[in-house]
């Protein structure tokens, strides 16, 4: 029985860190934000089971790679308080990492979108005499 309390506690200490993300990070709120987006195109344009597999694995990726970012700002923040040159190249490569994996994550989106939207509005636009 410990070990099923301890994966219940284990399991809300995620979520609360899930929660502080989504409430203290701004960038957090933006990328859900475009999750949400991307997510209702996709059901709109009925997509693939592979293309909704790699667009979830994309989104889970880039927020996870946030919420890592924000540990370690975080972690930083408090092992020092005065300004130090390792302490700000720790936060701008896990920012670094953030922003490759979402400018790759547009790049697979622009890949699995562009084929719907063309055809949408190619026969949206498209007049009958």
């Amino acid at each position: 029985m410990m070990g099923w309390k301890r994966f219940v506690a284990s399991m809300l200490y995620a979520l609360n860190g899930i929660r502080l993300a989504v409430r203290d990070e701004r960038h957090m709120r933006v990328h859900l934000t475009a999750a949400c987006i991307v997510i209702v195109v996709a059901t709109v344009f009925r997509i693939s089971k592979m293309e909704w597999l790699i667009l979830l694995l994309t989104i889970g990726a880039v927020i996870s790679l946030e919420m890592v970012n924000s540990a370690i700002e975080r972690t930083v923040d408090l092992v020092t308080d005065e300004y130090r040159p390792l302490a700000k190249e720790a936060k701008d490569l896990a920012a670094g990492a953030v922003l490759v994996f979402a400018m790759l994550s547009v790049v697979i989106g622009i890949s699995i979108f562009f084929p719907y939207m063309y055809v949408f509005f190619k026969n949206s636009l498209h007049f009958h005499k």
